[in-house]
């Protein structure tokens, strides 16, 4: 399968730079799955594509994507056919890595601290119980994280919300859950950078593009459009 070189920007961000379990070129190969999986939400390239892209052998690539997964820090998803046979195999990005062990220094000492009710939630929150704190002002929520989406004109009362559509309230509902896992992540810093045409063009275009894997590409193209403009 060839593949060719992404143009879009690689992510590598604290947690993969300053392990010191990975190495020098797990964390170069982390960098290019976020590349290839900001287009759909997911990187399909091949342990070939790979191996010839860093001039090692495919069995090296596959250990490497064994240990980043073994990690946390990203999912293999291997799909198969009714006779079992693999028909394709996508690499997903783990917003938040698990912290086994208290290992990774950035998991401990987080320069955006956050309520600590919140930090325990953010991995299970769903989107409808997101919402239902937002609309109701709910104390689990930094106060931070409500300017953010005040500044934005996403946070609605339910007045407006009762006469709304329903597709629409979807849509505000997928948004500020995006907005929130950004502000729960490193690039909270382009929360102060983005703009609320932006997020909802982004947000069409994304759907169009990625209806079944939709929240992730989203958030990656949010990501693409604003920290590469960071000075």
């Amino acid at each position: 399968m060839n593949e060719e070189k992404s143009n879009y920007y690689a992510i590598i961000p604290a947690t993969i730079r300053y392990s010191r379990d990975l190495k020098p070129n797990e964390k170069l190969l982390y960098g290019e799955i976020t590349a290839l999986a900001n287009r759909y939400g997911y990187c399909y390239a091949q342990n070939r594509y790979f191996a010839e892209l860093y001039n090692v052998s495919i069995e090296t690539v596959s250990r490497w994507l064994s240990h980043l997964q073994k990690l946390g820090f990203i999912k293999i998803e291997i799909r198969r056919n009714e006779n079992k046979e693999i028909i394709a195999r996508y690499i997903y990005i783990v917003d938040t890595p698990y912290c086994q062990k208290n290992q990774y220094p950035y998991c401990q000492n987080s320069q955006y601290p956050i309520d600590e009710k919140v930090k325990e939630n953010i991995i299970n929150i769903n989107i409808d119980d997101l919402f239902l704190f937002i609309i109701n002002n709910s104390d689990e929520i930094s106060n931070e994280f409500y300017l953010i989406i005040n500044k934005l004109e996403f946070n609605y009362t339910t007045d407006i919300l009762s006469i709304m559509q329903e597709n629409k309230i979807q849509m505000i509902k997928e948004i500020i859950y995006t907005l929130y896992s950004l502000y729960n992540s490193e690039f909270k810093y382009i929360l102060q950078k983005v703009e609320r045409n932006d997020l909802i063009n982004i947000y069409i275009i994304s759907k169009e593009h990625m209806p079944n894997e939709f929240l992730n590409y989203y958030k990656m193209a949010i990501i693409n459009k604003y920290a590469k403009n960071t000075t």
